[in-house]
């Protein structure tokens, strides 16, 4: 893993070359920038593989920036937000953010965080040329196309929501907690919460449930975790 291009966009200048210093370290080319609309022209121009993004900008914010990235495709974004800010943490996973991370951080797990979300990406890209789609009933998840459908209805996800999806369909009836989903489906354990767990499971529900609220395929087992049932 070397030479991605990395976007890194905070508004406070040590944050942003800190994070930078940190990543080009690693081998990766990282550019930056301080405010919203500078961003939405580094993405326009430079085509990132990933962003580092505070939600908290002045002009065009963060929750903005990243429903335009969204609407133009699946290009990574792992967000910045204070410790404590629940609610911002919240919408921006609603939105489509593939992990978060709380200030005061550090930089070296910003790095672990990028270097988690980009090998998954890759992953994607480079499917084994012998793996078979996986059926559940009307599901048709093909991980070498990379793509899920329902009915014949192709599904809208995420490359998180499609990890957590693959993974699920793949271990019917096995129960994880969602520490053990991060670990094995994110790529690490150490946040100090996993309510990303439970917004990408609501998130996954409203897409493949015909009824959310009753759902048929991942269930809650209560106190314990989830499951997928066939």
């Amino acid at each position: 893993m070397a030479n991605e291009r990395i976007l890194v966009v905070d508004d406070e200048p040590t944050i942003r070359e800190v994070v930078q210093l940190y990543l080009e370290r690693e081998g990766f080319v990282v550019s930056s920038a301080g405010e919203g609309k500078a961003a939405l022209i580094a993405v326009a121009q430079q085509r990132p593989d990933l962003i580092v993004l505070d939600l908290m900008l002045p002009g065009v914010d963060g929750f903005e920036i990243l429903r335009k990235v969204r609407e133009g495709g699946a290009l990574p974004v792992i967000f910045l937000t204070a410790r404590g800010e629940e609610a911002d943490r919240i919408v921006g996973l609603e939105l489509g953010a593939d992990d978060y991370v709380t200030k005061p951080f550090s930089p070296r797990e910003v790095v672990a965080r990028v270097k988690a979300v980009l090998r998954r990406t890759q992953a994607i890209g480079m499917p084994e040329p012998s793996s078979k789609p996986v059926l559940v009933g009307p599901l048709r998840i093909d991980q070498g196309a990379h793509s899920a459908s329902i009915d014949g209805r192709v599904l809208t996800l995420t490359a998180r929501e499609f990890d957590l999806l693959l993974f699920f369909a793949r271990r019917p009836g096995q129960v994880f907690t969602r520490e053990q989903l991060l670990d094995q489906v994110w790529g690490y354990n150490f946040v100090s919460d996993a309510s990303t767990v439970t917004v990408h499971i609501r998130r996954l529900r409203e897409k493949i449930e015909a009824d959310p609220t009753q759902p048929r395929f991942i269930q809650t087992v209560w106190g314990v975790g989830y499951k997928f049932e066939v």
